[in-house]
């Protein structure tokens, strides 16, 4: 039976088994676009392997990670990778303390509200684990 389950995931054949959704924290923290653009694929890649209808995922930026958002207005392959992950559910959550310390408004940032501003990116984390999220730094 492990020889099988191993051989389907190979071939990226497994269906997620799991009862119930997974409920999974990205954090994003750093600035530079490819590590942006990662993280963007390593949740596209999570939705792909395991559906979306099986997860309910945040993506929470704090200090260069609002940068994301930044570059979606100018950078169409991270704007069309924010606009694709958002139709399948997945919730970008940005932290209030990096845009006041910044000085930037959330208009200028893309596709967000002030619905999507956290008091804390830290914080959220936290709080997110604590209601059973997993944790993932890509």
């Amino acid at each position: 039976m492990l020889f099988v389950l191993l051989a389907a995931a190979a071939a990226g054949s497994v269906a997620w088994a799991g009862p119930g959704r997974s409920r999974v924290v990205y954090h994003v923290n750093r600035s530079d676009t490819e590590t942006q653009r990662n993280a963007l694929q390593r949740v596209q890649d999570h939705i792909d392997s395991v559906g979306a209808e099986n997860l309910e995922i945040r993506v929470v930026l704090h200090g260069g990670g609002v940068d994301l958002l930044l570059a979606a207005n100018h950078d169409a392959p991270i704007r069309d990778g924010i606009d694709a992950l958002k139709l399948q559910g997945v919730r970008f959550e940005v932290c209030g303390h990096t845009l006041a310390r910044r000085q930037i408004p959330v208009d200028a940032l893309y596709d967000a509200r002030d619905a999507d501003v956290v008091h804390s990116g830290v914080a959220r984390l936290s709080d997110l684990q604590r209601q059973g999220y997993i944790y993932v730094k890509p």
